[in-house]
């Protein structure tokens, strides 16, 4: 399998997938000539130490909104990968979700986070099982939780008890070694947003080269694990230059618009990666939810930007 898709939705909110403008901008997806989307979209917890996940129903996308959305995508021709993720309200990163190690009194941390993430997924798994969705992600970036071997792989029969397509886990750059029950699901997922510009500006050639140096490291991964394949679940780049020194950035304003540099990044990766038979292809980060208003912009989207030479 290869993937030649963009992550989309997860700027929505509660009704925005449903609307006239989300429409327009699916087509405008399904017309770049690739075959997948990522549907992804957020439910919170209170606290990075919060146990309990739950929806705030002034924002939170809907089930009909995920329904909609998966069905759209589907009548458009793109196979769906379904991913629901986990965010903190507090503004903790997801991956710093992590619990006592010792139990205070009755309080099994643990445990209670486990049930109610898993309670969550299998939420999910049921619509993604309802509307044909080609593959479900059990997880983003979840790195404080991935040493809990036993708890995800309980967390993921379950999951597999309800849906039977794919399953993909999508840990971050530099962290793929660190996930043990790689067996547990089809794909290795993670999110490839590696440095791979030493300088702002830095040519495609260099970049290519660096991308020639991490997939080296990709491929050892995918070996240890039984040659099984590696999705890019997200990679991108924002049109500022500097930010394929660090491509992950979503902060830093004032850097110049740079969309040559992008455009430089995206090149550079799919050339390096494309052959491999180890590697299962790309969710680019990211297909906003409704076309930009104001094009150009300075974030990850490229519509109205450089294409690339290829």
């Amino acid at each position: 399998m290869f993937i030649k898709g963009f992550t989309y939705g997860f700027d929505g909110r509660r009704g925005a997938y449903r609307t006239p403008e989300a429409a327009l901008s699916m087509e405008r997806l399904a017309a770049l000539g690739g075959d997948w989307a990522a549907l992804a979209f957020t439910v919170n917890q209170d606290t990075f130490s919060s146990t309990v996940i739950r929806p705030d129903y002034r924002f939170t996308v809907t089930d009909k909104d995920v329904t909609t959305a998966a069905e759209k995508l589907h009548s458009l021709g793109l196979k769906v990968c379904m991913k629901p993720i986990v965010n903190c309200s507090d503004g903790v990163w997801r991956a710093n979700i992590r619990f006592p190690e010792s139990d205070w009194g009755d309080k099994n941390y643990w445990k209670e986070w486990f049930s109610s993430y898993t309670a969550f997924l299998c939420h999910y798994a049921e619509i993604a099982e309802e509307t044909a969705c080609e593959m479900f992600c059990v997880g983003c970036e979840m790195l404080g939780t991935e040493e809990k071997e036993e708890y995800w792989r309980e967390t993921i029969k379950a999951v597999r008890d309800i849906y039977h397509g794919q399953l993909v886990y999508n840990t971050n750059h530099g962290k793929e070694a660190g996930v043990k029950w790689w067996d547990a699901v089809d794909f290795i997922g993670t999110s490839a947003y590696f440095r791979v510009a030493q300088v702002p500006g830095d040519s495609v050639e260099n970049m290519k080269a660096a991308w020639d140096e991490k997939k080296k490291y990709l491929k050892e991964i995918s070996e240890a694990n039984g040659g099984k394949q590696i999705i890019f679940m997200e990679i991108g780049c924002r049109s500022a230059r500097g930010c394929a020194m660090m491509p992950y950035d979503f902060t830093h304003r004032e850097f110049p618009y740079d969309e040559d540099e992008q455009a430089a990044f995206y090149e550079s990766c799919m050339r390096s990666m494309w052959d491999e038979p180890w590697f299962a292809g790309f969710f680019w980060w990211d297909w906003y939810t409704k076309i930009p208003e104001k094009q150009p912009e300075m974030g990850f989207s490229i519509v109205g930007k450089k294409p690339s030479s290829l």
